[in-house]
This record gives C-alpha cells, structure tokens and sequence, in this order.
C-alpha cells in the first residue's frame, strides 16, 4: 500500500507552478539515486533533452515502483541539467512527458544548472525522495 501525502502550501509564499513547496507523508522513505537517461541497454536513449528526460524519470519510477510505490509517492525530485536554456526550449515537451508519467502529481522540485555530468552526452540527472 502506498502513503498518502498532504500537500504543503503556505498562504504566505506564491503559489507554486508545476511543483509544491512541500509534502509530507507517513510510511518508509525511499532515496532514488541520480538516473540519467540511460535505457535497459545501458546506452544514453538520445541526445534530445526530451527523451533523457523522459528515460531519468522512468528509471526514477522503476525504482519506486520496485519499492512497492507509485508516481504518488514521490515527494521530492531533484533535477539536474547541464544547460538550463536547453531545459527552457524543450519545457513544453518535458512537460507532456511529465504529465504522462506523474499525472497531475507535483512534488517538492528543485532544478539545478550543473557544469558536467558524469556519463559523457547526459543532459539531466534526475533524483527522488519518495514515501512509501
């Protein structure tokens, strides 16, 4: 079974867009290690953002779901990418792949511009904290 979450929104902060300040939940916490896009045969899936991006949160999921939960339990993501106007051209996209993946969920986000990754050609590193 997996824990529910309530939302954290103070009045005294904006409204968030496409994320929540906080969410808290009640059940085992699950840390999901940095995916890239790497697919099942261990080679990056494109060199487009979008479909990194998509393949990250996948294998994010595949984690959760590994761990007995869903795209709900997921209550914090960290995003990291290597060129944040890259992000920002394909926000749309990422954003329909999102939706396709996590529903109209939102966890706590943060998105953060790095230099490098470690894997040559990765774009974005994606990271969880989910409850389960």
């Amino acid at each position: 079974m997996t824990a529910t979450m309530t939302i954290i929104n103070p009045p005294e902060l904006p409204a968030p867009r496409g994320y929540n300040n906080g969410l808290v939940g009640e059940g085992r916490v699950l840390f999901v290690a940095g995916q890239i896009g790497r697919g099942p045969a261990g080679t990056l899936v494109s060199d487009r953002f979008a479909d990194q991006f998509d393949q990250a949160l996948a294998n994010v999921l595949s984690v959760v779901r590994a761990a007995g939960g869903t795209p709900e339990s997921v209550g914090r993501l960290t995003i990291y990418v290597v060129d944040k106007t890259e992000y920002q051209a394909a926000q749309r996209e990422v954003g329909e792949r999102y939706r396709a993946r996590m529903g109209r969920h939102y966890p706590a986000m943060t998105l953060v511009e790095v230099r490098s990754l470690l894997e040559p050609g990765a774009l974005i590193e994606i990271e969880a904290t989910a409850v389960i």
